[in-house]
């Protein structure tokens, strides 16, 4: 699907970047031309050499290299999407206040092309007050910010930060392309999954519904621009964290009263 499409993958210093070959490596798969830029931080992750074979191209870090200079207005220009993964929480800080210190940060700030940021960190700094508005800045400004995954963390933590997965990535960028935003300004809600009625605090009465259709109306209900509340059931499959807000219920009364609180938007 992303057969010709020109793509900027910029990489910054962070222990997710050995993400970023295999994201390299699906985007040349999908028909995409891949360019590269890394951090001077971000080789002491991945090695440029690594890079370069698998996108075929020549990885940029330096903005002035040898006696020539790169031209990153050009780069900027050159591209369809610029993709920043893993976006550090370092270079988060930049581009939200318009640093310009190394290649990447020259390069994003002269892009016209959209600009999608996958961050990866530590749970605390994640959610630390700072990086909360930095995230808030950099979407006043027209970016896309694609969400983190939960799970362990390089401190041995499990928590919010991961960085999302090169698929997830993938999916993402293909949507900006090809899926229609027709959607955009409604609000929709959907209910999903079982419920179930305990009979005492052991047993309980209940169905054998999943949730995954829900699940999946509600995530193509979103991919199309609408602002989506999903109401599940004691169901076993992962919540999203892409944007899409979702109620936890249990019996078929609290299911009730979750959609009705609905109606009136």
């Amino acid at each position: 699907m992303l057969k010709g499409k020109k793509i900027l993958l910029g990489i910054t210093g962070s222990i997710a970047a050995y993400k970023s070959a295999f994201l390299v490596r699906l985007l040349i798969k999908a028909g995409a031309e891949v360019k590269v830029i890394m951090t001077p931080s971000a080789t002491d992750f991945i090695s440029r050499l690594t890079l370069s074979t698998l996108s075929k191209n020549k990885v940029l870090i330096n903005l002035f290299d040898e006696d020539s200079w790169t031209n990153h207005v050009m780069l900027g220009r050159w591209a369809d999407v610029m993709i920043i993964a893993p976006l550090s929480c370092n270079s988060l800080s930049k581009m939200a206040h318009g640093q310009c210190d190394n290649l990447l940060l020259a390069v994003y700030l002269s892009a016209t092309c959209p600009v999608v940021v996958a961050p990866a960190m530590d749970e605390d700094m994640w959610h630390h007050q700072s990086t909360k508005e930095n995230i808030q800045k950099l979407i006043q400004f027209g970016n896309k910010i694609i969400p983190v995954d939960k799970g362990e963390l390089a401190s041995g933590l499990i928590g919010d930060g991961r960085m999302a997965e090169p698929e997830t990535i993938v999916k993402f960028i293909e949507d900006i392309f090809y899926v229609s935003k027709s959607l955009s300004g409604k609000k929709a809600f959907v209910s999903a999954g079982p419920t179930y009625e305990p009979l005492d605090p052991v047993r309980f009465i209940g169905n054998h519904s999943s949730g995954k259709m829900g699940l999946a109306i509600a995530e193509e209900l979103y991919a199309r621009g609408a602002d989506v509340t999903l109401i599940i059931g004691p169901s076993a499959i992962n919540l999203p964290t892409n944007g899409i807000k979702s109620v936890r219920i249990n019996t078929a009364e609290e299911m009730y009263n979750a959609c009705t609180k609905q109606f009136e938007e």
